[in-house]
């Protein structure tokens, strides 16, 4: 028999009334682990800032996920407008969509504005600081949350026949690629990424500029997705054979590249 990743029967645990969707919990683990270790690398030279994590996440966290919600259903309307589409599941984020840029941009946005008012009654580091000690933390929360994914079967990439390759049930397999039973595990490969990229984030210098790690999670990050998303066959819209995904990774490890470049001139301009 071949060998590959099965993907699971079931994607829920029903206890009682209440349902339990894999992906939802996926997310969940990662916002956990991202308070706790956040939490703990913010609160490593001052323990005083202990609870600034967590209540800058209560607002944040809602928010990342409207915001990769809303970047989800504007860049796929076609899956919730129009004669084909259901208003409806827009609100049900357990089946999946929920896109990182969206997720970044307002959750980054809703922390600063909470942290900056936070700051009015309390003395806070800047907020770049705050930045950097969840970067790490931020790349493993994603590293969890795409197994959701798995839970789900969806976001697979091109067929491929190899021992780590994805089997996926005929019934999720796209039109046209009914007849292949195995595929990119593309959320296995991201995975592995960000916590790759995590572990790196963790081992640079602690001499590096304020803002430089979330800098560097934002282009390293970006930089695979461009390759990684390539690689996938869900349906998305596309200019000049890429997709518009690829476009945007492109965009932001750019600005990535960019600001990390940026914060280490002015650094080495004060020495």
């Amino acid at each position: 028999m071949r060998l590959s990743i099965p993907t699971p029967n079931t994607s829920v645990v029903e206890i009682g009334p209440l349902t339990i969707h894999f992906y939802a919990l996926c997310i969940i683990t990662g916002v956990a682990l991202v308070i706790w270790l956040g939490n703990r690398r913010f609160t490593a030279s001052d323990s005083s800032l202990h609870g600034v994590v967590s209540d800058v996440a209560i607002v944040a966290v809602p928010m990342g996920v409207i915001g990769g919600r809303l970047y989800h259903v504007v860049t796929t309307p076609e899956k919730y407008f129009g004669s084909s589409g259901s208003l409806v599941d827009i609100f049900k984020i357990w089946n999946g969509g929920l896109g990182i840029w969206g997720a970044i941009s307002l959750g980054t946005l809703a922390a600063l504005l909470t942290y900056k008012r936070m700051a009015r009654t309390r003395e806070l580091p800047h907020f770049a600081i705050f930045l950097d000690a969840l970067a790490p933390a931020l790349l493993f929360a994603q590293a969890i949350g795409r197994w959701g994914n798995w839970f789900n079967g969806e976001l697979f990439g091109r067929p491929l026949e190899a021992p780590w390759a994805l089997e996926i049930p005929r019934y999720l397999r796209p039109a046209g690629s009914e007849q292949f039973e195995t595929f990119h595990p593309t959320f296995l490969y991201e995975s592995l990424w960000c916590a790759l990229l995590a572990i790196v984030l963790l081992n640079l210098p602690k001499s590096l500029k304020s803002g430089s790690l979330f800098a560097l999670y934002i282009a390293g990050y970006s930089f695979g997705r461009f390759f990684i998303e390539g690689i996938r066959i869900d349906q998305a819209h596309t200019i000049a054979g890429l997709r518009l995904n690829q476009y945007v990774a492109a965009l932001i490890a750019l600005g990535g590249i960019v600001a990390f470049a940026k914060i280490s001139r002015a650094q080495r301009g004060r020495l």
